[in-house]
């Protein structure tokens, strides 16, 4: 349902030769595909704490689908040395506690997740899912000083501590005081900072015309002042004081800028570009609940990676689409005799030449009946011993009336 966009879930089943198609009512009938919907669950609800428990989680109808997706996602891929932070939002307009609005972002209104990404594929190798500011966020060996934000990014990106890994975030995220403990802790990072962050040191740098670059640093932290348009400031404990000529389009010159400035303009959209390949099949529908939609976006998400890594590992590429369909097909159609979908059954149907049989008997009974298929669509239950042979799906059918609707009636 990501690839095929439709305006309604009916519309996959319809028969109307401008809406059809075939290979949903070959898999399984419409009230089926209903069915599950409606009973599909992720986790016992039975075992869920009330809302006044201290340990109350209000992803848990989810979280063993969490916890299995977090675990395969850092088992099967190795990140490149430069990741970044950044936050997504999935749409969603229902009524929710941690239900957010962002007026930057595309959806608006929606559930946040944020994202540990790796900035040259974008392959997502660590989430958490945003359940409100009252939410406990406690990471391993985290120190209590940091703030909620600061934070975020260290329970994302503590099991790559001390491997030389690169952390990339804005200004939402960077903070002096997470950037000497990750760097503490063997990791670098580099991102914009709001002027008046504690710590940062704003007043020391003076005014500058446009093109000119300050930098001021503290050990391993180097704060810079960068002047294009409007003021940059930058916290950094990955480079140096050096500039470097950097080439635009419409200038015939090229322009000075400190050498983290285009590090960080390369290297922070890797949660961007995982959003960007999603958007176009992106399947969670309005009618879902919160959690099934939340589900569908993170299954989606796990295609998504699974992809990147079949780009890794294999030298033929394919677009994202074809990928797409392959996975689909070998999970619908895993054997060779794949069903006959419904165009095809629809011809032999319509034009070729039927006579009703007896349904032949099998081990459990002498004398088989089925439904009949006519009287199930106008909502009778009536069983008949006759069905008919010529017809791919050997429909069950009462003789003679059910019989000539079903082989001159085109749209049944």
């Amino acid at each position: 349902m990501g690839i095929v966009q439709k305006p309604s879930i009916a519309s996959y089943w319809s028969k109307k030769s401008t809406q059809t198609t075939p290979i949903f009512p070959a898999t399984m009938s419409r009230d089926r595909y209903l069915l599950l919907l409606r009973y599909l669950h992720y986790n016992d609800n039975a075992n869920a704490l009330p809302r006044d428990h201290p340990d109350h989680d209000r992803l848990h109808k989810l979280r063993p689908l969490l916890d299995h997706l977090m675990a395969r996602f850092e088992e099967l891929y190795t990140p490149g040395q430069n990741l970044s932070v950044d936050e997504s939002l999935m749409l969603y307009k229902g009524r929710l506690a941690f239900k957010q609005y962002i007026p930057s972002k595309r959806a608006r209104y929606g559930i946040k997740l944020y994202k540990l990404c790796d900035s040259s594929s974008g392959y997502m190798y660590r989430f958490r899912v945003y359940t409100g500011k009252d939410s406990k966020l406690a990471p391993p060996d985290c120190p209590p000083t940091l703030s909620t934000t600061e934070k975020i990014v260290w329970d994302l990106s503590y099991p790559l501590f001390g491997k030389g890994y690169c952390i990339y975030t804005d200004n939402f995220y960077t903070g002096v005081p997470l950037y000497k403990f990750l760097y503490s802790n063997g990791t670098g990072a580099c991102g914009t900072i709001h002027s008046n962050r504690k710590g940062f040191p704003t007043k020391q740098f003076g005014k500058q015309k446009r093109g000119e670059t300050s930098a001021l640093r503290c050990g391993e932290l180097l704060a810079v002042k960068y002047t294009d348009k409007k003021d940059v400031h930058l916290l950094t404990t990955i480079h140096n004081e050096c500039t470097s000529a950097v080439h635009v389009r419409w200038r015939d010159s090229p322009i000075m800028k400190p050498l983290c400035v285009p590090d960080y303009n390369r290297y922070m959209g890797g949660v961007d570009k995982s959003d960007q390949m999603l958007v176009p099949y992106l399947a969670s529908r309005k009618a879902y609940v919160w959690y099934k939609k939340l589900a569908v976006h993170l299954i989606q998400m796990s295609m998504l990676n699974a992809f990147i890594l079949y780009q890794a590992t294999h030298a033929r590429q394919i677009t994202f689409l074809k990928f797409q369909e392959s996975v689909i097909e070998s999970l619908l159609c895993p054997e060779e005799n794949a069903p006959i979908v419904g165009e095809v059954e629809d011809v032999i149907r319509l034009r070729d030449r039927h006579f009703p049989g007896y349904i032949p008997p099998t081990e459990k009974r002498v004398t088989p009946c089925k439904r009949c298929r006519v009287c199930a669509r106008q909502g009778r239950r009536k069983e008949s011993r006759l069905h008919c042979p010529d017809c791919p799906s050997k429909p069950g059918l009462c003789v003679p009336d059910c019989f000539k609707i079903y082989h001159t009636v085109t749209h049944y």
